[in-house]
């Protein structure tokens, strides 16, 4: 049997925010949408006149548009630029102070949570097929898989300097496909605030941010169900407040009756297994999307100690469905949310 899955992440931003139209005054709420970093984007806000809030939105959809350009892993840019100098072994290689910025900052995040979460597995991605919209139900030869593991690329192989990188592997291949879809919305929100926009629901294909609320109550969003069209359960999202999954469900194929899925262990090479989902909801802090996003990775790869990971990045908030579809949820979160019919959640002691 042969199934690839790759549309997953617009049908789960769909469940997340198809909850908020329900009972709105419409004149009040404006929605955009566009197609970005490969899923779809949903921006709305709330209370602002309709030219001010396409102003503001066109504006963050172009900022999408940058980032996604300036940094696409595969197609050129700077950050191919950057895999290229690495590769060829090259050293103090210079980049832009925003670039220096994200992978000092990646690094960090990297370095709390054991490598798990490691932009550096370019090369491995490639060799699994993850790195395209078209990618093919195929497994990697085995002696390359194993020849690219024993290479062991990471973000600790990385040296920056002010706006120079250098890296002691040359098997490093930079990939911030687990990481820009949150900066994208702490840039979002940067805009938007300076645009005068308090109230707004940003949506990057599941991943989501808070500005403000929904008038006189909070911005009401959906938790996706890993095997099942619908949210699994809802809550309420609060002012910078951003919510990051990882799943089984959002890049896949299966073949011969088994799943591999995009989210890859570092220390095997291999499709992470024992987890189909993992979603983390960061309370109002600096980076608070960019975390969300990049969190989630080392959560879901952590199986039966996500919780331990979570704290590691100070989220109280977080939920596991794992492998034999039981839901765990942290007392932190299971107090706001509402499961969905049918739903048994278990909460986790503290």
């Amino acid at each position: 049997m042969r199934l690839i899955r790759r549309a997953a992440a617009p049908l789960a931003a769909l469940c997340l925010t198809g909850l908020l139209l329900a009972g709105c005054q419409r004149e009040s709420l404006h929605q955009q949408e566009s197609y970005v970093f490969g899923t779809r984007v949903e921006i709305l806000t709330w209370d602002a006149s309709e030219e001010r809030s396409r102003a503001a939105v066109a504006e963050v959809l172009q900022e999408f548009d940058r980032l996604h350009h300036r940094y696409h892993a595969w197609e050129p840019s700077e950050l191919t630029t950057l895999n290229q100098a690495i590769a060829a072994g090259r050293q103090n290689i210079p980049v832009s102070n925003e670039l220096a910025a994200m992978l000092t900052d990646a690094q960090r995040i990297a370095a709390t949570g054991d490598q798990l979460f490691d932009p550096a597995l370019g090369r491995l991605i490639a060799l699994w097929g993850f790195h395209t919209d078209t990618f093919k139900p195929v497994r990697p030869d085995p002696a390359r898989l194993a020849a690219e593991v024993k290479t062991h690329p990471s973000m600790v192989d990385l040296t920056i300097s002010g706006t120079t990188v250098s890296s002691r592997n040359p098997a490093v291949q930079l990939d911030l496909g687990g990481y820009a879809k949150g900066y994208a919305l702490d840039r979002a929100a940067t805009i938007l605030h300076q645009r005068g926009i308090h109230n707004a629901l940003i949506n990057i294909g599941g991943n989501l941010m808070a500005l403000g609320s929904k008038g006189d109550q909070p911005w009401r969003v959906g938790i996706q169900h890993p095997r099942e069209p619908r949210p699994l359960a809802s809550l309420p999202l609060r002012d910078g407040e951003a919510i990051g999954t990882s799943g089984d469900y959002q890049r896949f194929f299966e073949l011969d009756g088994k799943r591999y899925c995009h989210l890859l262990d570092p220390r095997s090479g291999q499709p992470a297994e024992g987890t189909q989902a993992v979603t983390v909801l960061v309370t109002p802090r600096p980076g608070a999307g960019t975390l969300s996003d990049a969190a989630s990775k080392p959560v879901y790869l952590a199986g039966d100690q996500w919780r331990d990971y979570a704290r590691r990045y100070g989220i109280e908030h977080a939920l596991r469905v794992d492998a034999e579809g039981h839901i765990q949820v942290t007392r932190a979160l299971r107090d706001r949310l509402q499961p969905g019919e049918g739903i048994q959640l278990e909460t986790m002691p503290d």
